[in-house]
C-alpha cells in the first residue's frame, strides 16, 4: 500500500472540506481500492444540499458511490489474485444474513440501509475499503473512465432483467439522461419493433439514436401514441414522468419505474392501472445478478458508457461537479470526479 492520499469530507449539507486521508488497511473479507474515477449523480446532489431522506445518510460523510478502480491490497481471507486488478463495486452493505439477502434481493436487505458514500466512506477519495464480495472485476484492458458509469448501469440492468423484454416489442422509455441513455443501450440488444425515447432536451434526445433509438418525442407530442406500448422503462423520476409511462403503455403491458420521483410526484390511479391490466415493477438500486449483467454487456462491448461522459473534475472541484448534476446545462450529462 502506498500512503498518503486526499478525501472530499460533507460535515454538513453545504460544507465540505478536502482532507488528508491515509489508505485504510483492509481488515478480513476487505480489499483496499486505488479509486480511478467516479461518477456524480442526482443522489449526490441531495447529499450536498440536505433532501437526501433522513434515515439514508449520515453526516459527515465522504460521498461517492459510483466509481473505478484498482485492487491496490487484500485482507484475510481474500484471493490475494485480485490484487491489481481492474473493479468496479457494489454500494449496498447488505447483511447476507436476512431473508431477502438469502433469496438474493441484496437491495432489500431488511437488515438496514447501508451504503458506501451515504452510511460509510465512499469514493471521493484517493482510496476506498469495502468488503471484497461486493467487487466485480473488469478485464484487463477495460476502460476505468467509462466503467465508472456501470453503478448506473446495474440500476438499468436490473430494470431490464425485470422488464424481460422481448423481440419485436414496442417499447419506449421515459428520460434521455445517464439512465435513460443506458436503458436505451440494454433494450436495442433485446431487437424491438419500436424503441421510443421521451425527452424534452432535443439534444439529449438525438444522443439516444446511435444507441438504438428508433424515435424520440418530447413529452407533449405522444397523444398519438397513447396505450402503443408493450413494455415502457420510466427513468427520469420526474413530477409526472411514471403517469407519462402508464399512459404509453398498452392494456396488458409493463412498466419499470426506475427513476426515483420527489415528494409530492404525481401519483398512479389504481383503479386505471387494474382496469388496464398494467403490470408495474420498481426498481431501487440493484442485486448482484443486474451487476453481473452490466459488467458483462460492457465487456463485450453491448454497453457503452463513455458517450455519456462530458465534465472530468478534480476533488478540489467537487462543488462545481455537484452544481452541474441537475443545474440546467444542456451540456452537460455524466459528470466524474478524479483524484
Amino acid at each position: 500500500m502506498t500512503g498518503g492520499g486526499r478525501a472530499v469530507v460533507l460535515e454538513r449539507p453545504g460544507a465540505h472540506r478536502i482532507v488528508p486521508a491515509e489508505p485504510v488497511p483492509p481488515g478480513p473479507g476487505e480489499a483496499l481500492v486505488r479509486v480511478y474515477a467516479a461518477g456524480v449523480c442526482g443522489s449526490d446532489r441531495e447529499l450536498y444540499e440536505g433532501t437526501r431522506a433522513p434515515g439514508y445518510v449520515r453526516y459527515p460523510v465522504t460521498p461517492g458511490h459510483e466509481w473505478s478502480g484498482t485492487v491496490e491490497a487484500v485482507g484475510e481471507g481474500v484471493d490475494p489474485g485480485l490484487v491489481g486488478r481492474k473493479t468496479v463495486g457494489e454500494g449496498f452493505r447488505n447483511c447476507q444474513t436476512c431473508e431477502r439477502c438469502r433469496a438474493g434481493e441484496t437491495s432489500l436487505c431488511t437488515g438496514g440501509y447501508d451504503e458506501t458514500g451515504f452510511t460509510r466512506p465512499g469514493a471521493f477519495a484517493d482510496t476506498l475499503t469495502l468488503p471484497a464480495r461486493l467487487l466485480h472485476v473488469l478485464g484487463p484492458d477495460a476502460d476505468l473512465r467509462a466503467a465508472a458509469l456501470l453503478e448506473p448501469a446495474a440500476v438499468v440492468a436490473a430494470a431490464a432483467l425485470t422488464a424481460a423484454a422481448r423481440p419485436a416489442e414496442r417499447i419506449a422509455v421515459v428520460g434521455a439522461g445517464t439512465l435513460g441513455l443506458l436503458a436505451v443501450q440494454f433494450l436495442a440488444a433485446s431487437a424491438p419493433a419500436e424503441l421510443l425515447v421521451v425527452e424534452p432536451r432535443t439534444g439529449r434526445a438525438e444522443q439516444a439514436v446511435p444507441f438504438g433509438a428508433t424515435e424520440v418525442r418530447p413529452p407533449d407530442g405522444l397523444t398519438a401514441l397513447t396505450g402503443r406500448y408493450d413494455l415502457v422503462v420510466e427513468t427520469a423520476g420526474a413530477p409526472r414522468s411514471a403517469c407519462c409511462a402508464v399512459s404509453l403503455a398498452r392494456g396488458g403491458g409493463r412498466v419499470v419505474l426506475t427513476g426515483l420521483p420527489g415528494a409530492g410526484a404525481e401519483g398512479l390511479d389504481p383503479l386505471g392501472l387494474a382496469m388496464r391490466q398494467i403490470t408495474v415493477h420498481t426498481v431501487f438500486g440493484a442485486p448482484p445478478a443486474a451487476w453481473a449483467y452490466a459488467v458483462r454487456a460492457f465487456g463485450t462491448g453491448l454497453l457503452n458508457p463513455a458517450p455519456l461522459i462530458t465534465h472530468e473534475l478534480a476533488w478540489e472541484e467537487y462543488a462545481e461537479a455537484v452544481a452541474l448534476v441537475g443545474g440546467g446545462d444542456p451540456g452537460a450529462g455524466k459528470v466524474l470526479l478524479r483524484p
